[in-house]
């Protein structure tokens, strides 16, 4: 066991969009990510997803909506439900998810932009 600094570990993060494991608990895991611009639209079929802002403010876009999450908000987003998480400044996130997850779920690979698919393309 081992405490975890939030700070620290957001700090250690080079590439935006490559979420890091910084805890596991029963079959899930903790990731810390930095978001900046889009991501990809996707869903996952098997598992939700939980989105924890800590620092920053992002946008989750749903084909029908759109929602604002500040910090200290969460969101679920449920297995199945197409979304796409947009960070118009630099944001930093706490996901929370089955670790078995990918975090582009059911996009094509090649239709993913080139700081998605190669975290190296785009460093902060």
């Amino acid at each position: 066991m081992r405490p975890v600094n939030l700070e620290k570990e957001f700090a250690a993060i080079e590439h935006y969009w490559s979420p890091r494991v910084s805890g596991e608990l029963n079959g899930q895991v903790v990731r810390l990510g930095k978001f900046l611009g889009n991501f990809v639209w996707h869903a996952h079929e098997n598992e939700d997803e939980l989105f924890l802002v800590i620092r920053g403010r992002i946008r989750m876009l749903f084909r029908d909506e759109e929602i604002v999450l500040n910090e200290g908000e969460f969101l679920i987003v449920p297995r199945g439900v197409e979304h796409c998480p947009v960070a118009d400044e630099e944001a930093h996130v706490l996901l929370f998810e089955p670790a078995a997850t990918v975090k582009t779920g059911n996009a094509p690979r090649a239709g993913l932009p080139p700081h998605i698919l190669d975290p190296e393309h785009k460093t902060l």
